[in-house]
């Protein structure tokens, strides 16, 4: 029997099968990492993920899955790279579940509580993200966004970019420096409006 080897290299071997045979090595890469999409790149604190197979602490590298659901613990802070793009920071007591997410697309996740900063590079391909919450749904097309609690309201914040909120029956766009609050779970947004530096340093600091 021939080898791989022996087979790409004996006369008249065609470059398709050279291709093809690359291509299969490739994918059994892949495969292998299907279904990781991302890492977490800087952890302050205490953070999990639970997944249908087990519970696992999470550090620095650790691998991120789909259908991952990543708990914060007290005073913790954890930052997940999704992609190539896409920057996750989760704050103390946060809780999300990672529900899609396609390369250089974007994807949906679960934010069931706790401060999130959304940021996607700047130069590359248009992402979307869509963020499920009890309050409404927030669709991500910026690429620094802030979700989470203000008091018992949810906050969103747009830096830079621009963010739809559903909530309530009704529909807002923010734009950068923009933001909007929910009272409650099924209220509808408050009027979109200019946030004043100090509002906005307070949110901040939760996610830092």
């Amino acid at each position: 029997m021939r080898t791989a080897r022996q087979y790409l290299h004996r006369p008249g071997c065609p470059r398709l099968a050279m291709a093809t045979a690359v291509a299969l090595l490739l994918s059994f890469g892949a495969i292998a990492e299907e279904g990781d999409v991302g890492s977490v790149t800087d952890l302050k604190g205490q953070a999990f993920a639970q997944s249908s197979a087990a519970r696992r602490s999470l550090e620095p590298q650790a691998a991120i899955m789909l259908g991952d659901h990543v708990e914060t613990g007290d005073k913790s802070l954890a930052t997940l790279l999704l992609g190539r793009r896409t920057t996750l920071r989760l704050g103390a007591r946060g809780s999300i579940v990672i529900d899609k997410f396609l390369v250089e697309a974007g994807g949906e996740i679960t934010l069931q509580s706790g401060p999130l900063m959304v940021e996607h590079t700047e130069g590359g391909p248009a992402e979307s993200m869509q963020i499920h919450t009890d309050y409404g749904l927030i669709a991500v097309r910026g690429t620094r966004v802030f979700v989470g609690p203000e008091g018992k309201a949810l906050a969103v914040f747009v830096e830079r970019g621009e963010v739809s909120v559903q909530a309530g029956g009704r529909s807002v766009t923010l734009h950068a420096g923009e933001g909007t609050a929910i009272a409650s779970p099924g209220a509808k947004p408050a009027r979109v409006a200019r946030w004043k530096q100090k509002r906005i340093d307070a949110l901040f600091a939760s996610i830092r």
